[in-house]
């Protein structure tokens, strides 16, 4: 009688891998915090913060609506439902405001910025990338390595070595600007015209922008090394070196091409 095989046998499978815990649902924000004077906390948990006067807090803020007045600095993250302040406003960790964002006076932030909505006034420093899902309004002087916004209007100077991109770009320079690039639907660009006292006395102002690409670019008082658009309108002082599209309207003083400048020698005026 031939020998029977025994069956083979399966290697036993591995045990699962057990599934991670889920993160536990945020804390609901409860209470009010009301600062007045100098004041130190460690950190800030709470539905209403008010303060007036010096607040140094040396870890987290999270809270569903502050407003406050003076001088304000966050050692570590900043959340917010809806954020408001007047006066001088440091966050060392990211800015996450789910709302509108109002600051007016001067804001340091050394991480990331993001808001729904965001009305910024003063002198305004951000390190890492800005983004605003909505309207981003600038009123003052605007540094930061890059700009995500739905819309952007700003009144003052800008230095942004990264790329700018929205639905609209909308800016009128007061002051020495530099940005890289700009990707929107509709861009205008505007420089203060100096008069002819300014022309002769003083340096003219210098609006420098790498590259505009959108369907419609309308330019003044700017230079501008390169133009994508179907739609190119030249004001008075603009100039553009390279450019892809069509040129609808042109002022008389602005340029197109190659320019070569080099300071004007002492002593002379015209």
């Amino acid at each position: 009688m031939a020998a029977v095989s025994p069956p083979p046998v399966s290697a036993p499978s591995a045990p699962s891998t057990p599934p991670r815990p889920s993160a536990p649902p945020p804390r609901p924000r409860t209470g009010e915090v009301r600062d007045a004077g100098t004041v130190r906390r460690d950190s800030v948990d709470a539905d209403r913060w008010t303060a007036r006067g010096t607040v140094k807090v040396t870890g987290d803020v999270n809270v569903g609506a502050a407003q406050l007045e003076g001088k304000v600095s966050v050692g570590g993250k900043l959340t917010a439902g809806a954020f408001r302040c007047r006066g001088a406003l440091e966050v060392e960790g990211p800015v996450d405001v789910a709302g509108t964002f109002h600051s007016t006076g001067g804001l340091r932030a050394a991480s990331t910025l993001h808001a729904l909505e965001a009305d910024l006034r003063g002198e305004l420093q951000v390190i890492g990338a800005v983004s605003v899902d909505r309207a981003l309004t600038v009123h003052g002087s605007l540094s930061a390595p890059s700009l995500a916004v739905g819309s952007l209007a700003l009144e003052g100077e800008a230095h942004i070595p990264g790329d700018v991109t929205g639905t609209s770009v909308s800016a009128h320079f007061t002051h020495d600007s530099v940005l890289w690039t700009i990707r929107a639907q509709s861009v205008a660009l505007r420089a203060k015209i100096p008069n002819l006292v300014e022309k002769v006395l003083g340096r003219p102002m210098a609006v420098t922008v790498r590259r505009v690409e959108a369907d419609t670019v309308d330019l003044e008082g700017v230079d501008v090394k390169f133009v994508r658009s179907p739609k190119i309108t030249l004001g008075r002082d603009a100039h553009i070196t390279e450019f892809e599209g069509t040129i609808v309207r042109r002022h008389p003083s602005s340029r197109v091409g190659f320019e070569s400048r080099s300071p004007r020698p002492y002593g002379l005026w015209r």
